[in-house]
C-alpha cells in the first residue's frame, strides 16, 4: 500500500477508538517565540495522555481473529503501554507488556489499571527484550513494538494527517523523535500535500540517537532527563529509513530549554505536557532564529508528566525568571534587625514567601544570626531592585540559585 494510503486507511480503521485532537492556534507564543503563526496539536487530551494509540490500535485492528484470541506483548515502560493496554481491553485482546524491573510504581499501576498483565522482567532493555522474545515464542503472542512497525507508524501518522487537514500551509512541522514513529509517520502524512510542510526533528541532549545516525557516527546514548519519552536508546530501523528520506534536520535541545518550555505553555497556553510533549517547543526557543517569521506546527505528544516534577519545574523556572528570589544575609543579632530587612523588601514591593532564621547552628560568631530568605517578584529587573534594596545596608548578601 502507498505510504499516504496507508495512514488515510489507518485513519478511517481508528475513528472513534481515539480522539481526533483539536489543532490550536497560539498568538501569544506565537509572538513570544518570534514566529508568524504557531499552531499546537493538542495530543495529550487521549484518554491515555499520548498519541501512542493511534498507533497502537491501528496495530490491533490489523491482527486476524486467530491472533486477537492468542494476545499481543509489548516492551514499554512509557505511553505505548498505557495505550496499548487500554485499547486491547476495550477490544477484549488479551495484552502483556513487559517492563524492566526499575520501572517507577506508578507506571506499573496505570497500566495495570487499564487491564494489562505487567511483567518486570531484567535489569536493562536488552534483558526485558529477551523476555518479550520468550513469551513471543511460548504463548504466541504477537508483539506490537512502540515504533518500529509499519501499522504503528501509520497510526502516529494519522495526527500529523488531522494536523495538516485542519492548517494546510504551515512551513514547517517540529516534531520529537524518540524512535522515530512519530516523525516518521508525520513524514508519511506529508507526502502528498499539494505545499508539504519542511520537516524538522527533535532529540533531548544525551539522546541524540537519530541526530548521530544521520551524521554518520556510533549511537552513544545515557543519562538522566525530563524527557524520557524521547530517550530512547536508538531510533527504529523503518522509521529511520523514512527519516534520512525526508526529515531535514534533527535539532538538539538542553534540559533547561525542556523545562522552560514546560513552562510557558502551563502559563501562556494552560495546558500540561511532560518532557518529551514540550520538545517541540522547546526547539521553537533553543533554534529561534531558524523560525523567525515562519508558520510553525508542532505536536504536544504526550502529558504524563508526574506533579511533584511539575511542581519542581515551574518553580525552577520562577528561580530563573527572577520571579522568585532566594537570599542568604548575615545579620547582626540584635533588635530590630529582622523588621528593618522585611521593611527593605515590603518598601520595594517585594513579597517574602519564606523565612529561615538560623542563631544557633550556622553562624558564624556568636553575635550574628543567618537569615535564608524566598522573595517573590515581578520579573528580573524588580528582583535586582529589591537585591539593590538589601546590599545598601550592613548585611551581607549572598543570592542563590540563580541562573541566567
Amino acid at each position: 500500500m502507498h505510504h499516504s494510503d496507508a495512514i488515510a486507511a489507518a485513519a478511517q480503521r481508528i475513528a472513534g477508538g481515539v480522539l481526533r485532537t483539536p489543532s490550536v492556534p497560539f498568538p501569544a507564543l506565537a509572538q513570544r517565540v518570534g514566529l508568524r503563526h504557531l499552531v499546537l496539536k493538542v495530543e495529550t487530551l487521549q484518554r491515555t495522555g499520548s498519541f501512542k494509540e493511534r498507533g497502537a490500535l491501528n496495530r490491533l485492528l490489523l491482527l486476524s481473529e486467530e491472533e486477537r484470541r492468542r494476545g499481543v506483548v509489548t516492551l514499554s515502560a512509557g505511553n505505548h503501554a498505557q495505550g496499548l493496554a487500554y485499547h486491547a481491553a476495550r477490544l477484549g485482546i488479551p495484552a502483556t507488556v513487559v517492563m524492566p524491573k526499575a520501572t517507577p510504581n506508578a507506571k506499573v499501576a496505570r497500566t495495570r489499571a487499564h487491564g494489562a498483565e505487567v511483567l518486570l522482567a531484567g535489569e536493562t532493555l536488552v534483558e526485558s527484550a529477551e523476555e518479550v522474545r520468550r513469551l513471543q515464542a511460548e504463548r504466541g503472542l504477537v508483539l506490537v513494538h512502540p515504533y518500529d512497525d509499519d501499522a504503528v507508524i501509520a497510526g502516529q501518522g494519522t495526527a500529523t494527517a488531522e494536523l495538516l487537514d485542519d492548517h494546510p500551509n504551515l512551513d514547517v512541522l517540529v516534531v520529537p523523535v524518540g524512535g522515530g514513529g512519530l516523525i516518521a509517520g508525520a513524514a508519511l502524512a506529508t507526502q502528498l500535500r499539494r505545499n508539504p510542510p519542511r520537516l524538522i526533528g527533535v532529540e533531548v541532549e544525551g539522546w541524540t540517537a537519530c541526530a548521530q545516525r544521520l551524521a554518520g557516527q556510533p549511537v552513544r546514548v545515557g543519562g538522566a532527563t525530563i524527557a524520557e519519552g524521547i530517550a530512547v536508546q536508538d531510533v527504529g530501523e523503518r522509521p529511520f529509513a523514512i527519516i534520512r528520506e525526508h526529515v531535514e534536520r534533527v535539532l538538539v535541545v538542553a534540559e533547561a530549554d525542556i523545562e522552560t518550555a514546560i513552562a510557558l505553555l502551563v502559563e501562556e497556553a494552560k495546558l500540561v505536557a511532560e518532557g518529551a510533549g514540550a520538545a517541540g517547543l522547546a526547539a521553537l526557543l533553543a533554534h529561534a532564529p531558524l523560525f523567525a517569521g515562519l508558520r510553525v506546527g508542532t505536536i504536544l505528544c504526550g502529558a504524563n508528566l508526574d506533579p511533584r516534577i511539575l511542581a519542581n519545574v515551574l518553580l525552577r523556572n520562577l528561580v530563573r525568571d527572577g520571579r522568585l528570589l532566594r537570599v542568604k544575609l548575615d545579620i547582626a543579632d540584635r533588635p530590630g534587625v529582622l523588621a528593618e530587612i522585611a521593611e527593605r523588601i515590603a518598601g520595594r514591593g517585594g513579597n517574602i514567601i519564606e523565612v529561615a532564621h538560623q542563631r544557633l547552628f550556622a553562624a558564624p560568631s556568636v553575635r550574628t544570626a543567618e537569615l535564608d530568605l524566598l522573595i517573590e517578584a515581578r520579573d528580573r529587573d524588580h528582583s535586582e531592585e529589591i537585591m539593590a534594596g538589601l546590599a545598601g545596608a550592613a548585611f551581607a548578601v549572598k543570592r542563590l540559585s540563580q541562573e541566567g
